[in-house]
């Protein structure tokens, strides 16, 4: 069941602190806090989501190592020249560099 925080509204309008609620996708949203039966809102807040990926696993797999193993190109930008060089891969038919203004 999917948990949902709500904040309850004191008589003077200053707002509480989220507290948690398991409820069923489908119930209706809570109107008032279950023990104090003072309103609430719903507190809508970035979902804590678990995954296997993270900022390491993707810097690991944008390493130019693993991209060259996999079969990919690619280039790094000079600030200086506006120029992008390559950085990993083997293919014979990329370009060892590439100059945006002679596209």
């Amino acid at each position: 069941m999917p948990v949902y925080q709500y904040y309850e509204i004191f008589p003077d309008g200053s707002e509480g602190e989220p507290f948690d609620v398991s409820q069923k996708i489908n119930e209706p949203t809570l109107k008032v806090h279950p023990l104090t039966g003072n309103p609430v809102k719903k507190y809508y807040s970035a979902p804590s989501i678990n995954s296997r990926y993270s900022d390491a696993m993707t810097k690991k797999q944008l390493d130019p190592s693993n991209l060259q193993q996999k079969g990919f190109t690619q280039y790094k930008k000079d600030t200086t020249s506006g120029k992008y060089y390559k950085s990993a891969g083997t293919d014979p038919r990329a370009p060892e560099q590439i100059d945006p203004k002679k596209l």
